[in-house]
């Protein structure tokens, strides 16, 4: 497996992250950096070990010490958790978690006007 292989790996993971959960930056890493939490842990250590060894394989003599089964298991493990994610999910768990909130928001607003109306001896 060629360094342009992996560096080819790594930027098509970054691409899905994305296209799919909407991450923006520059490579996989920074990607990674940016949406700390948007990822399972398996597929987070997955995507940042690919990341690693994306870097490691512009250097010729590391390359050599590369073990591509490693690589393909990464890319795959990426891969697979990205495809599976529809393009825009991530937004509208974003939109369902800020709509959750606000009704959070009101049930508790609601339920400490009736708990003060009640002390008043209103009700």
């Amino acid at each position: 497996m060629s360094a342009v292989t992996i560096q080819q790996m790594a930027d098509r993971v970054a691409g899905l992250m994305e296209e799919r959960l909407g991450i923006r930056g520059t490579g996989l890493s920074e990607k990674l950096r940016r949406g700390r939490g948007a990822l399972p842990r398996g597929v987070r250590a997955a995507a940042r070990e690919l990341a690693d060894l994306a870097e490691k394989s512009k250097n010729p003599k590391l390359l050599v010490q590369i073990d591509q089964t490693r690589v393909a298991a990464c890319y795959d493990i990426c891969l697979r958790h990205l495809s599976a994610q529809r393009a825009g999910s991530a937004l509208m768990r974003s939109v369902a978690r800020i709509a959750a909130t606000v009704v959070l928001g009101l049930l508790l607003v609601g339920g400490v006007v009736l708990l003060v109306q009640r002390l008043q001896g209103r009700i």
